[in-house]
C-alpha cells in the first residue's frame, strides 16, 4: 500500500501544489490562470495568442431575491439557516460586515430589534454603551427601508450597525451593516457602494 502511495505521489507533476484561480478555455483550449497573469497559447491549427486574465474591480451578486455591488476581490458567502432562511455575508479585512437575509416564509421587518440585541449583547454585558434610532433608507428604485441605526461605544472603540428590512406578508429581506468606528472612513466606499447598488426583487 505505502508502495502504491509512493508511486502516486511520483506520478504527480511538478508543481501540482500550485494551483491557479481560474481556467480560461479559447477555442477548445483550456489553461489555467490566475489574475494579472498573461500567457502564451496555442491554438487549434498552430495560432499564437497571448491571453490575459484581468479582474475587475467590482462584481455582481445576486441572491433569489436581490443583488447589489460588491469589489471583487471580497468573496460573498451563503449559508442556510434552516426554516427557509438563506443569509449571505460579505466581510472586509478591516471586519466590515455586510449580511443579507432572505425569508421564504415570513415578513422579517419587525426582527431588527431582536437582530441588534443578538450582535450586540457581549459588548453591553461588558459594559459598553448602546445607543440607537429609528432609520429608513430609500433605494435607488424608490422602494423604501425601515428599521434602526445604532452605535455600540466603550471607552476606547466604536461600532456602527444598521438593520433594516423591506417585506410581504410572508416573505421578506434584512439588511445588516457593521462597520468599526475607527475604519467608518476608510470603509464608507463599501458601504455607499452596497446601498447605491442595492436591488430588491420583490
Amino acid at each position: 500500500m505505502a508502495a502504491l502511495a509512493a508511486m502516486t505521489l511520483a506520478a504527480l507533476p511538478a508543481g501540482a501544489e500550485d494551483m491557479k484561480a481560474f481556467k480560461l478555455s479559447i477555442d477548445g483550449v483550456a489553461v489555467d490562470i490566475d489574475p494579472g497573469e498573461s500567457l502564451d497559447v496555442t491554438l487549434p491549427g498552430g495560432k499564437q495568442a497571448k491571453v490575459r486574465l484581468d479582474r475587475n474591480a467590482f462584481a455582481t451578486f445576486s441572491g433569489e431575491a436581490f443583488s447589489f455591488v460588491h469589489p471583487s476581490g471580497i468573496s460573498v458567502t451563503k449559508t442556510d439557516l434552516g426554516s427557509g432562511i438563506m443569509q449571505y455575508l460579505m466581510a472586509s479585512a478591516l471586519g466590515t460586515i455586510v449580511v443579507v437575509q432572505e425569508y421564504g416564509k415570513m415578513n422579517p421587518v419587525s426582527l431588527d430589534q431582536l437582530m441588534l440585541q443578538q450582535m450586540t449583547k457581549e459588548s453591553v454585558q461588558a459594559g459598553a454603551e448602546l445607543t440607537q434610532q429609528k432609520a429608513t433608507r430609500k433605494l435607488a428604485d424608490g422602494k423604501e427601508l425601515t428599521g434602526i441605526r445604532a452605535t455600540v461605544k466603550t471607552r476606547t472603540e466604536s461600532a456602527d450597525y444598521e438593520i433594516v428590512g423591506f417585506g410581504l406578508p410572508d416573505r421578506g429581506l434584512l439588511f445588516i451593516t457593521r462597520v468599526d468606528g475607527e475604519n467608518v472612513e476608510t470603509e464608507k466606499p463599501l458601504i455607499d457602494k452596497f446601498w447605491e447598488s442595492l436591488k430588491i426583487k420583490l
